[in-house]
Formats: structure tokens, C-alpha cells, sequence
């Protein structure tokens, strides 16, 4: 059984918040902090893994990334925030 990830990054320098989802979130961190992926996340350094979240089928993992895409900024904070109150780099263990 395969696992699928939502995940919210953000930026170091002006908390900017990017929301995505992926089968593997180790190797998707690693795209984000190493910039191999051009675009949004690399132009302004989005990659601070500050929550994620596992769902079982891709389906609901796309739902849920649309979902929090669509809530406004305060709301994705309070998400954070309950998971991550101190806003540690979820991703500082991963090699």
C-alpha cells in the first residue's frame, strides 16, 4: 500500500506558505530544498517543511491539498500552528 502526502512549506525570509501533495514526501523535500524543480517554490525559497499530513488514496490527497489551497492565509496558520507550534523544519532529521 502506497501513502500520499499533503504538505505545507514555507519560506524562511517572509513566511510565504506553498501547500502540494506527493507519494513521496522525503524525495519531494529534497527537490524543494536542493530548487531541481523550477518555479514557485525555488523563485522564493519555499522550503521549510512545516506540516504534512498522509492520506491512503491520491484522491483524498488531492481533495485535501485543494482544500487548504482554498482556505485563507489565517486559517492555514492555526493548522500549522496546532501541528508545529514552534514552526520547526519538519525535515531537518531527513538526509
Amino acid at each position: 500500500m502506497r501513502n500520499y502526502y499533503v504538505y505545507i512549506l514555507a519560506s524562511k525570509r517572509n513566511g510565504t506558505l506553498y501547500t502540494g501533495v506527493t507519494n513521496d514526501l522525503e524525495r519531494r523535500i529534497y527537490e524543494h530544498k536542493n530548487k531541481l524543480v523550477p518555479g514557485f517554490t525555488s523563485r522564493y525559497e519555499v522550503n521549510k517543511l512545516v506540516y504534512f499530513e498522509t492520506c491512503l488514496e491520491i484522491q483524498g490527497a488531492i481533495i485535501r491539498e485543494k482544500q487548504i489551497k482554498g482556505w485563507t492565509r489565517k486559517r492555514k496558520l492555526a493548522l500549522i500552528e496546532a501541528a508545529n507550534p514552534e514552526w520547526k523544519d519538519l525535515a531537518t532529521e531527513w538526509s
